[in-house]
């Protein structure tokens, strides 16, 4: 039974014999979808009855959340997800076709899908699925983590974050609430607040007895180093010693967390946090070494003579590009990464009181609070656009004003001025010209000047990558510096160098980085094992659901709850924002309206159960919908035989004389042997 049980929390399909008769079992076998002959022979041939059990599997979208565990691991790909809100205009779930019993020897190449491990599929195109799940880069299961926190089962709804996010707590301080921006509820009112009940969650790994630390699937594995401890590095170490390898995270800095440490103010992410969440990494087995930078202390070739079998890059983008002006050389002009460097690692430069911050971006607002915070009376930002088109979250932009900072928009910084030490911005005013390459209109300038008063000038207009002395061998890189690679599977032209993160994208945001941190995982275990890194692997490929097509639905009428503030905290280092309560996370989750439900696709199931293993909430099932018993094995040929004929029959129907000239031929080729019965098995 224990070995059942592994089969099964690995996916694998229980098959049982089918020549035994009615009722003998020789064996069970449990089969990876990937190798076993059977049910690759039935998903190249598109032809489930090849693998059918009489079982099929059904849901009940009333308990269904859309998490996705039964389709990833179904092996058939017949489970999808779908939705279940009303429709407008109703879509129909279309099955896939069925070698039809009267005529299946028609069954013919046209209909199979030979690229069956290349092409699978999340979610039925005919409606899509739950917005917040699609739009989520780490594709987390929302619907399902907030119907567990509604129920009360707040470790199990870790858990089912943590299969695809393993710095919930992080991302519940910083995270820019993508699933939020596309919630169906807020085509109502105001969206859910995800990213509030997920941080409720979250925050119990800050109690280590309530953290979550998974199992790992494997006791043994390669070993493998992963270059840099922010999102990225530490997202792929988690993963990577979850599947059994001996990981290894260097990063040049004093402490793990990258830019989630040294680039993110306290008062945004307290480090007790990052800390919390590194520490069940520990746990798992990663070492760190910190204060070691590899290509300056120790080369990547030397690595791999120290046995290391693979490579994650994720050095970040932690270089402050420069605004390129004149003075921008003087004393009191900083970099922002640079300066929220020093700020957190309690060496803040003197800044004076009049502080002007360039950008418009989440670091330019970061820069610029963390000013009024070092004892900046008058902080403002320059930007060249209006404040519509800030990318900055909104949400910060209202705090930021709230603590005094002031905006200079269509302003565009011309100079530095001072002789030694800057003493003024010299800025330019804009206006909006012709659309750019992305569409939005580009500013230029009107010839019109102006002068900030300045003691500090703090440059945040974009981040760069600092390759430092890495040995990356054939690993290429583009005109920007970011690292070239797979875009699927994170692989550069160094075949053992996975990369992620913002050496990649170039600057995004954390979540980005942790999910391409887990994808590279995946493909870095398999290269390790010498596997095919794409070949039945999910291609993450979603879509949502037609909003306009949305009917009336009844839905809870509780207005979004407010996370509280503690005052106290103003205009701190401390982080300001709380945490929901228990009766606050019931109101919220209350109002999703559970977009999403899975749905089953009953021509292509095999029955095998699978799906029922995966589901957290009851709600896969199978039912009994064929009553076909086993051929014994002495009758087998003779079966066989009677179906070629029948077969013949159908297909030749109406043609009597070519009907007797095939089963004429058909005879001639095959001379039926004799079968002896199957003995009994001793075991």
């Amino acid at each position: 039974m224990q070995r059942l049980k592994e089969a099964e929390e690995r996916g694998y399909v229980h098959n049982v014999s089918n020549h035994d008769g009615p009722s003998p079992i020789e064996y069970i076998c449990n089969c990876d979808y990937q190798t076993c002959m059977s049910l690759r022979a039935s998903n190249y041939t598109m032809a489930a009855n090849l693998s059918k059990s009489n079982f099929v599997a059904k849901v009940d979208e009333e308990k269904c959340v859309a998490c996705g565990g039964c389709v990833e691991k179904c092996p058939a790909n017949a489970v999808k997800l779908g939705q279940k809100l009303p429709q407008k205009c109703r879509a129909e779930y279309a099955n896939s076709e069925f070698p039809p019993e009267s005529n299946a020897i028609k069954w013919g190449p046209e209909h199979w899908n030979p690229n069956y491990l290349l092409n699978r599929k999340n979610v039925q195109p005919e409606t899509g699925t739950s917005p917040c799940k699609t739009d989520c880069p780490a594709h987390i299961a929302v619907q399902g983590y907030l119907r567990m926190a509604a129920q009360g089962r707040y470790r199990e709804a870790l858990e089912l974050i943590k299969k695809e996010n393993p710095l919930p707590a992080v991302c519940g301080s910083i995270c820019n609430r993508r699933c939020e921006k596309v919630c169906t509820r807020g085509d109502i009112d105001a969206p859910v607040s995800i990213d509030e009940v997920k941080k409720f969650i979250a925050y119990r790994e800050l109690d280590e007895a309530e953290r979550y630390v998974p199992k790992k699937v494997r006791s043994e594995g390669k070993r493998l180093a992963v270059i840099g401890a922010g999102p990225a590095g530490l997202s792929c170490a988690y993963f990577l010693a979850v599947e059994g390898h001996s990981v290894t995270v260097f990063d040049k800095n004093a402490a793990p967390g990258g830019m989630l440490r040294y680039g993110i103010p306290s008062f945004r992410l307290e480090k007790n946090v990052i800390d919390a969440e590194i520490g069940v990494l520990r746990e798992l087995g990663v070492e760190f070494r910190n204060n070691v930078e590899v290509g300056k202390d120790i080369s990547i070739e030397k690595l791999r003579k120290d046995g290391y079998k693979g490579f994650f890059l994720a050095i970040g983008a932690q270089k402050s590009a420069k605004l390129k002006i004149p003075g921008e050389e003087l004393d009191g002009v900083y970099g922002g990464i640079d300066f929220l460097r020093m700020v957190n690692e309690n060496k803040a430069p003197d800044i004076g009181n009049n502080v002007v911050v360039v950008g418009g971006g989440n670091v330019a607002l970061d820069v610029a609070r963390t000013a009024r915070r070092c004892g900046a009376e008058n902080v403002t930002i320059v930007y060249r656009r209006s404040e519509s088109e800030m990318p900055a979250d909104k949400a910060e932009i209202e705090e930021a004003l709230e603590e005094g900072v002031r905006f200079e928009f269509f302003s565009a910084p011309v100079a530095v001025l001072g002789e030694q030490s800057a003493t003024a911005l010299k800025i330019e005013k804009m206006t909006l010209g012709e659309p750019d390459e992305k569409g939005r209109r580009k500013p230029v300038g009107t010839g019109e000047f102006s002068e900030l008063s300045a003691d500090s000038v703090i440059a945040a207009v974009g981040q760069t990558v600092d390759w430092g002395g890495l040995d990356t061998g054939m690993l290429q890189k583009s005109i920007k510096n970011l690292a070239f690679a797979d875009s699927f599977t994170y692989q550069t032209a160094q075949p053992d160098i996975f990369v992620a993160g913002d050496v990649f994208t170039g600057p995004k945001f954390a979540i980005d980085a942790i999910a391409g941190g887990k994808q590279a995982a995946i493909s870095l275990h398999r290269y390790a094992w010498g596997h095919n890194l794409v070949t039945g692997r999910d291609r993450h490929e979603y879509k949502f659901i037609d909003k306009d097509n949305v009917g009336a639905c009844s839905y809870d009428t509780a207005g979004r709850q407010i996370p509280p503030v503690d005052i106290s905290k103003k205009l701190s280092m401390r982080d300001e924002r709380g945490v929901f309560t228990e009766e606050q996370v019931k109101a919220e989750t209350a109002r999703c309206l559970k977009c999403g439900a899975a749905h089953v696709d009953e021509n292509q199931c095999i029955g095998c159960g699978v799906c029922t293993t995966r589901c957290k909430f009851d709600a896969i099932t199978l039912y009994k919908k064929y009553n076909e018993v086993p051929v014994a094995n002495e009758e087998l040929m003779k079966d066989i035989g009677k179906e070629v004929m029948r077969r013949i029959d159908s297909a030749y129907e109406g043609k009597p004389l070519m009907k007797n000239v095939v089963k004429m031929v058909v005879k001639q080729k095959v001379k039926p042997k004799k079968l002896k019965a199957a003995k009994p098995r001793k075991w």
